[in-house]
């Protein structure tokens, strides 16, 4: 009778000194400069696009905290020497701090139109992390949902984008962080 009782009382030990898993939305910046980005989202109705998250070289953020709501966010950054990680999915951004509702005539409303990149995480994802790397490279930009015990899973690779010289004449200074 002695024994079921211990055996009970070890696995609720066991449970509670596990790590918990994270669920956020987190990027990480694998390059050795400085790097800001931006983060879009949509609730189905709205859109509303934030930023500026500056990470350090080699270090993460977390962008969401918590379970993800949706299977799409969308990003975009911008490195020290001007190489960019970017896509097709048109957001309104500016140069210091912003958080701007809505992704329609961004120019009229007195900000940048900026092409952010489409992260989708899956239907039933609870946890993502986006992995930036030399934007001149292959594979520049990755994801992944951290399984149950938080290791992350295989990267998947995305399209590579680089700045080009006359694309971004003044780009943004990272702005502080929030």
């Amino acid at each position: 009778m002695r024994l079921p009782l211990l055996t009970a009382a070890f696995a609720a030990a066991l449970a509670a000194s596990a790590p918990a898993a994270r669920a956020d939305f987190r990027v990480c910046n694998n390059t050795a400069s400085r790097a800001s980005v931006a983060l879009a989202t949509t609730n189905g109705a709205a859109w509303v696009s934030e930023g500026w998250w500056n990470l350090k070289a080699n270090s993460c953020e977390t962008l969401i905290g918590g379970a993800l709501a949706a299977q799409f966010y969308y990003v975009y950054g911008i490195d020290e020497s001007g190489g960019e990680w970017k896509g097709r999915a048109f957001m309104c951004t500016r140069d210091r701090e912003f958080r701007i509702d809505g992704r329609q005539d961004c120019f009229v409303r007195g900000f940048d139109r900026t092409g952010f990149l489409e992260i989708d995480t899956g239907k039933d994802a609870k946890d993502w992390t986006v992995q930036l790397t030399d934007p001149a490279k292959p594979g520049a930009v990755t994801g992944s949902a951290a399984p149950a015990a938080a290791t992350p899973a295989p990267p998947a690779p995305a399209e590579p984008t680089q700045a080009k010289a006359n694309a971004a004449p003044n780009p943004p200074a990272p702005a502080p962080a929030h």
